[in-house]
């Protein structure tokens, strides 16, 4: 009989643990949404067990965040906001402050901008497309009927800790006024974390993908 009981308990408690654990989940990721700016709930994973020992103390060991499509507001040449395909982020060592912010030890994150989104983001003019030409060159294609088919090369370099600099390097037989503001322009993301900066960008077949990172960092709601 001890043993049953025991074994009741045990069960009892797990349930509760994961019980408790999607709850705050659930609520993490409404305050993470706020605190990265993003427009959807992003998902939220809380690792580690048992989760009450965390919640108790008010410190999670590792949180992992993903989101797809998100819409964040950002500063650009054509002064529209990027959509981020997708973008997840590993904050290490979380540590809870009253009920609106948090530090965190370490906070790695990686975004992955579309090259429909980042023509969208500079305002890049109509029937000029980009695609990969090597991990930091895009390569600009335009077609204009009747007129002429071209292609240029363009840099995309960090700029600074919260931004993306691309500017055109070749302009093959494309004219100036047909490049528009792909000849130079800076995409600014204001959403990020403090004490958390863009550390490296490289072109993928997929599109531009961002990775950022900071210690000691500032979460607020």
């Amino acid at each position: 009989m001890l043993l049953v009981m025991l074994v009741v308990l045990a069960v009892l408690f797990v349930v509760s643990d994961r019980v408790a654990n999607a709850v705050a989940e659930n609520e993490m990721a409404s305050h993470m949404q706020s605190s990265l700016g993003l427009s959807g709930k992003p998902h939220v994973t809380i690792e580690g067990f048992p989760f009450w020992t965390q919640l108790i103390a008010r410190d999670f060991r590792t949180v992992d965040i993903t989101a797809s499509n998100e819409t964040v507001t950002a500063s650009s040449a054509g002064g529209a906001s990027v959509e981020v395909a997708s973008m997840n982020a590993t904050l290490h060592g979380m540590h809870i402050h009253g009920l609106k912010s948090a530090t965190i030890d370490q906070f790695n994150a990686a975004a992955l901008i579309r090259f429909a989104a980042l023509e969208n983001a500079g305002g890049i003019p109509s029937g000029i497309t980009l695609s990969p030409d090597g991990p930091e060159q895009v390569k600009a294609t335009a077609n204009v009927a009747g007129l002429f088919s071209d292609s240029a090369v363009a840099q995309v370099t960090r700029a600074g800790p919260n931004a993306i600099h691309v500017q055109v390097v070749d302009a093959g037989g494309i004219p100036a006024s047909v490049l528009g503001h792909l000849s130079d322009f800076t995409v600014r993301i204001p959403a990020l974390p403090a004490g958390v900066s863009i550390q490296g960008v490289s072109v993928t077949a997929h599109g531009v993908l961002i990775t950022a990172a900071g210690q000691n960092t500032t979460l607020s709601r």
